[in-house]
């Protein structure tokens, strides 16, 4: 047997170098973004990103057979990985991306021993952030002066992204740009004038756009900025500039997919963004930049922290109880928890293995800015006093494969971790008659963006759908969700007897992937009013040719943008 101290160091040299081979991946893929912009191979882009977003899981696995055939019989030797952790914490301190390379630490350590709860001892769990682990760090944006004009500040800002199709026409967006921004600052009632803009150097890629972010500055005040640049057939344009705090939060909201940008000090980033958005918790700074499994340990990290400052009870969640998971939160919490029951109700037909696998293409896919990225969390524990008496009678009972109370405490085994929005059917029955009816005209442009990205939610039902603090409508509910292209969008066949249309059964023949958009309205919950606001704004999505001509062409490999932020926005119109 080999001596626990050599076991270590050599466990720890395996994981580093995992890690390392890793990160060398990723940045080689993330570096493709931009010649995928400059040559407009939006299909490529979407092989990127999910290539990217396969990496983690194949690098993790791979390593933990090395160690396997490493370490042998002490594969799961406590002390040998409690050594091994202070040698890879010894070996990692001061890189760029410290806190990148321990949660992949423990994301090896967890699928050794399939952990059930946190053991410090063999795992990175600090709660005290402090700079000083991040190494010296570094300068991650460029600062443009304003030194007469607010238009020579931005073709200067532009010029170091000197990408390989020219602008058409930089001297008209520049003065655009100018425009926008000197409006928004007076606007916002600044007391000095703009003296600076400050842009991250790195361009953060996304679908057919290309993001430039900084801040303008005057004085002591900031206001959050970002370019969007596109790639048309004319060469580059500008098509937005973003200034207030909500249309940058939106373009980095937790309902979209992850950045292509090459980022060195992710830190340092993060901060930064954060100073432009700073109620965007910073687990959701981290996925946006591609690291979803360090947003999950920010995530836990503010969880614990969170449950540490308040006494709030884990309990049901607020809407309609649902017929495949168990959902719960605490109120003073912005996150719901979702569990797989055992059982699900009728008339659901599908399975546990459906369920996940959905989870998993809402992932993997563009999101749209209307569905919630789930995190998926294994093996946690809790205290079984943080429950309510009726949440974990229901968690016990129903839904034994995930969840077991044992004693004082609670493990589960697995749950999925999202955003909490408020159900759409609980804010149309709160809300005034001009908000309700600004959101039903969202909630039918949702159905149509997610329709754009070839995603068919399969029920349509209010509270399926719900509402951010920023009133744009997203999905949830994801049991029920498919490809366009998987479905078969027919009309409503005409009746040849009366009586048929009130028979229980259909009169005509009904595939497995038959869907009647004609038949949606009825189902959809709307009061009268709400209904001819939905049927003005969107009748079409009650149309099986709308579906059909979509599906078409997604068939045909189109890739179809969704941009964050409404037509309004765009220079291009002006």
């Amino acid at each position: 047997m080999r001596p626990l101290v050599s076991l270590a160091r050599t466990g720890a040299q395996a994981i580093l170098a995992a890690y390392e081979s890793y990160r060398r991946e990723f940045q080689r893929i993330t570096a493709q973004a931009r010649t995928r912009f400059e040559k407009r191979d939006w299909q490529g882009g979407q092989r990127d990103a999910a290539e990217r977003l396969a990496l983690y899981q194949t690098f993790v696995e791979t390593v933990v057979a090395e160690l396997e055939q490493l370490l042998g019989e002490q594969l799961k030797d406590a002390v040998a990985w409690r050594t091994m952790k202070a040698d890879f914490s010894e070996a990692v301190t001061g890189i760029s991306d410290v806190e990148l390379a321990e949660t992949f630490f423990n994301s090896v350590t967890r699928r050794v021993f399939a952990s059930v709860g946190v053991d410090p001892d063999m795992e990175f769990v600090d709660l005290d952030i402090r700079r000083d682990r991040y190494g010296p760090g570094s300068t991650i944006h460029r600062r443009h002066a304003r030194r007469s004009r607010t238009r020579d500040m931005v073709i200067e800002a532009l010029s170091p992204h000197a990408f390989s199709a020219p602008f058409r026409d930089l001297e008209g967006d520049a003065d655009w740009v100018a425009a926008e921004m000197d409006a928004a600052w007076e606007g916002a009632g600044k007391r000095f004038p703009i003296d600076a803009l400050d842009l991250i150097e790195a361009v953060f890629y996304r679908g057919s756009g290309a993001y430039l972010v900084g801040r303008l500055r005057g004085g002591d005040a900031t206001l959050p900025l970002v370019l969007v640049l596109l790639h048309a057939d004319e060469g580059l344009e500008v098509d937005a500039a973003l200034l207030t705090e909500r249309e940058v939060s939106i373009v980095f909201s937790f309902t979209r997919s992850h950045f292509l940008v090459a980022v060195e000090h992710p830190a340092d980033v993060v901060r930064f963004l954060h100073s432009i958005i700073p109620k965007k918790p910073l687990a959701e700074l981290y996925i946006s930049l591609g690291f979803p499994k360090h947003g999950k340990t920010e995530m836990y990290r503010d969880l614990l922290g969170h449950m540490q400052r308040s006494m709030d009870l884990f309990d049901h969640a607020r809407g309609e109880v649902g017929m495949v998971m168990i959902v719960f939160d605490m109120r003073s919490y912005d996150y719901v928890f979702k569990v797989i029951r055992d059982r699900f109700a009728e008339p659901k037909t599908n399975t546990r293995a459906d369920v996940e696998r959905r989870y998993r293409l809402v992932f993997q896919h563009d999101r749209a800015g209307r569905l919630i990225e789930a995190q998926e969390f294994e093996h946690l524990t809790f205290e079984r006093r943080r429950f309510s008496p009726a949440l974990l009678e229901e968690l016990a009972t129903g839904a034994t494969r995930s969840v077991t109370v044992a004693g004082e405490e609670v493990h589960i085994r697995h749950l999925y971790v999202e955003r909490r929005v408020q159900p759409l059917n609980l804010f149309l029955r709160e809300a005034s008659a001009e908000a309700a009816a600004r959101v039903v005209v969202d909630y039918g442009q949702a159905i149509r963006d997610l329709a754009t990205t070839n995603i068919f939610p399969g029920d349509l039902l209010l509270k399926n759908f719900g509402v951010t603090r920023h009133g744009r409508v997203t999905f949830y509910d994801y049991d029920e969700l498919s490809l366009v292209t998987e479905c078969e969008f027919r009309d409503l066949p005409a009746t040849q007897d009366p009586d048929e249309e009130m028979a229980a059964e259909p009169w005509f023949y009904v595939g497995e992937h038959d869907v009647f958009p004609e038949e949606f309205l009825p189902f959809l919950g709307l009061r009268d009013e709400l209904r001819r606001v939905f049927l003005e704004a969107h009748g079409e999505i009650l149309t099986a040719a709308f579906w059909r001509k979509l599906k078409d062409r997604h068939s045909a490999g189109e890739v179809l943008d969704v941009l964050p932020y409404p037509a309004a926005k765009r220079l291009g119109r002006r």
